[in-house]
């Protein structure tokens, strides 16, 4: 047995209080997501460049020099709210496999509905992207080429199955897919009576499905 398999199976101390070093890293990672759960709150309010560290901070009980010792600068915290921002859409949509881009499309574009700040934080940092300044600039023009390419793919299959429409130009719908998600969700922000489903469900059956609906 070695000294780590040993700690596994010592005995927990009487009083079931964690040890000092696993307790503390406990702690220290609750701090460090609320911090990314406050950030985000901040930043889907205000986006990046008017997001306030000294904000942020005081939310979580935090001096702004105590939230650098969980995070390096504001850059390195946006980061992670949109790593796991991404990561949220991930779980909720699932990845697209061969032939369910449409269906996953569908999925992300119900999850976004039901997460205003997450929907709202995309939509102003993708704005904000656009100045070539921005932090992410560059990240979100690498992801919409990607995913570009990634749904071009999978139009191309899903033509070959019979499930697309033959006579869309997949390079050019690939790009329209994530335009029509972004500017409905735009709407739905700015109206929450927008109902975002049904829009994007009219938009996949007069434009993506052959006309038999298959």
């Amino acid at each position: 047995m070695n000294a780590e398999e040993s700690a596994a199976a010592a005995p927990a101390p009487a009083t079931g209080t964690p040890r000092g070093p696993r307790g503390s890293y406990a702690k220290g990672q609750a701090r460090r997501q609320a911090i990314v759960d406050e950030a985000l709150a901040v930043f889907s309010r205000t986006g990046f460049h008017s997001g306030s560290l000294r904000e942020i901070a005081k939310r979580v009980g935090l001096t702004p020099a105590g939230l650098m010792h969980h995070f390096a600068d504001k850059e390195e915290l946006f980061v992670e709210v949109l790593r796991q921002r991404d990561e949220k859409v991930r779980q909720a949509a699932g990845d697209p496999a061969e032939h369910t881009l449409v269906q996953q499309a569908e999925k992300v574009v119900a999850y976004n509905q039901t997460t205003r700040g997450l929907t709202s934080l995309y939509a102003i940092v993708s704005a904000e992207a656009t100045d070539s300044e921005h932090p992410s600039h560059t990240d979100f023009a690498e992801r919409y080429r990607t995913s570009a390419r990634s749904a071009e793919a999978l139009l191309r299959s899903g033509q070959e199955a019979g499930e697309v429409r033959s006579d869309i130009d997949p390079a050019l719908a690939a790009r329209l897919i994530s335009a029509v998600m972004d500017g409905i969700q735009l709407q739905w922000l700015l109206d929450e009576q927008v109902d975002m489903v049904p829009l994007f469900e009219e938009f996949v059956r007069g434009y993506l499905l052959p006309p038999d609906g298959r």
